[in-house]
Parts: C-alpha cells; structure tokens; sequence
C-alpha cells in the first residue's frame, strides 16, 4: 500500500509541474503580447505560486527530511 500511494503522489506532482510549466508559458505570452489584461496575469501568478507550494507539499510527502 506504501508503494501505491507513492505512485500516486509521484504522478500527481508529474502533473502538477507540467501545469506550472503551462501557466509560465501562459504568463509570459500575455506579458509579452503588452496588452495582456493585468488582473488575468496576477490571477495566473497566483494560481502558479499555489501550485508550486503544492508542489513542495507533495515532495515533502515523498521525501521527508531524515534528522541523522
């Protein structure tokens, strides 16, 4: 069952990088068009930083700090 569950979360974090990676891509295209909307471009910032924290959350699961 441990094993599994490290699969899951080992694919679960697959996918949340490829979508952090998306909305980057995402991001820096409306920046750069110059007449991207402002509020869209936080709204995607934010949604990027809450992916990453989830991100961190899920390594931590699949890597814990081992105090030798």
């Amino acid at each position: 069952m441990h094993r599994t569950h490290d699969i899951e979360l080992r694919e679960l974090l697959v996918r949340l990088k490829a979508e952090h990676r998306d909305l980057d891509a995402e991001i820096i295209a409306l920046e750069q068009a110059g007449g991207g909307d402002i509020l869209s471009i936080k709204r995607l910032k934010k949604r990027k930083l809450a992916l990453k924290d989830h991100m961190t959350a899920v390594e931590d699961q699949l890597f814990p700090d081992i105090i030798a």
